[in-house]
């Protein structure tokens, strides 16, 4: 269930009795100059008053709690806010990270500060996590026009909260109820301020509201798992380069450590994630030898096989030269022994 600011908490006992007698004894002489003095002016109150019985208006703690669930899925729409510095900031620029939302009005003397100062612990409980370049953190002061640029740089230096991934957002009056919809933050106003709920609300890199994280005691942890759920979810594109893959491990490989409310590196998971992947490279450098070595005995056979086809063809080539050769050298001789002998030209007689 969410929690709610502003709900009637009870007065701290006064230690010493004597002022205890006095302040009585001042309270009933204050009470009865009033009804001496005035009992018809209290008369009319009564009569003219419709809910004399001074109920506070209080926030309806199921609705809001539909409220806040209802939006989970949805986008939130490009509003446009002014920065710290009184600068127009868009929504929609700071999409591609996941972003913390939380709702504050710098009116507020006790439950927004703290809530405020508990987020601020819970956002440095992840610096071991993350680093702030991958998320960002916005607050939001609701109580316009009193949550100015101006008043909302004070509310940040009082409270000194530095970190440069974090900015405290003024919206125009007239979105204000536009703006507390979309992200399912409800509020009432109440004679001492607000009765609102107290949380924080995640977005996805795409401006979806991923989550609701409902409460007034903000951990590094409740923030922490949506958060690594989102940086880590889903498979890494194809040409991501291998840092992204090494920041995906170093992320997984973060517990959370309720002692000292932060995340801290979990060594064991360094040393079975090196196991698992020697293993693996292991199995993959000897298949690969396998598999060189039997494409060597392959391509040897094959280089066997014609060489002994290459030796065999000039021997029978030699055969038939040979029996060539004596054909022709027959065929000589008997062209020889069939021609007719001519005897040797003589000259002429003397």
């Amino acid at each position: 269930m969410p929690c709610f600011a502003d709900r009637a908490r009870g007065l701290p006992p006064l230690r010493s009795p004597h002022r205890l007698r006095a302040l009585l004894r001042g309270l009933l002489l204050l009470l009865a100059f009033s009804l001496a003095a005035s009992p018809r002016v209290h008369a009319a109150d009564a009569t003219d008053t419709p809910s004399s019985s001074g109920a506070v208006p209080a926030l309806d703690e199921r609705a809001a709690l539909r409220a806040g669930q209802v939006v989970i899925g949805t986008t939130v729409p490009d509003h446009t806010l002014l920065d710290r510095q009184g600068r127009p900031v868009r929504l929609s620029s700071y999409r591609g990270k996941p972003l913390l939302v939380s709702f504050i009005y710098t009116g507020c003397f006790q439950v927004c500060p703290t809530t405020t100062r508990t987020l601020h612990e819970a956002v440095k409980g992840l610096d071991r996590l993350l680093t702030p370049n991958q998320f960002n953190v916005v607050s939001i002061g609701f109580n316009q026009p009193f949550d100015s640029p101006q008043a909302l740089r004070s509310f940040a230096l009082q409270h000194r909260i530095d970190y440069r991934n974090w900015e405290f957002l003024s919206p125009p009056a007239a979105n204000v109820e536009a703006i507390t919809r979309d992200f399912g933050f409800s509020y009432v106003a109440t004679p001492s301020g607000f009765d609102h709920v107290l949380g924080v609300t995640v977005l996805d890199g795409q401006g979806r509201i991923y989550t609701q994280v409902f409460g007034d005691r903000m951990t590094a942890e409740r923030l922490g798992e949506p958060l690594r759920q989102l940086l880590t979810q889903g498979p890494l594109p194809a040409a991501s380069p291998l840092s992204e893959v090494i920041e995906r491990v170093r992320i997984l490989c973060t517990v959370y450590d309720p002692d000292t409310g932060e995340y801290r590196y979990n060594y064991a998971l360094f040393f079975e994630i090196a196991g698992g992947l020697g293993f693996f490279i292991t199995v993959g450098w000897y298949l690969l030898g396998e598999w060189r070595t039997r494409r060597r005995m392959t391509r040897a056979a094959g280089a066997s096989k014609t060489t002994a086809g290459a030796g065999s063809e000039p021997t029978s080539g030699t055969a038939a030269g040979t029996a060539s050769g004596a054909v022709s050298g027959a065929a000589a001789s008997a062209v020889a022994i069939a021609a007719p002998t001519r005897p040797p030209a003589r000259g002429p007689a003397a």
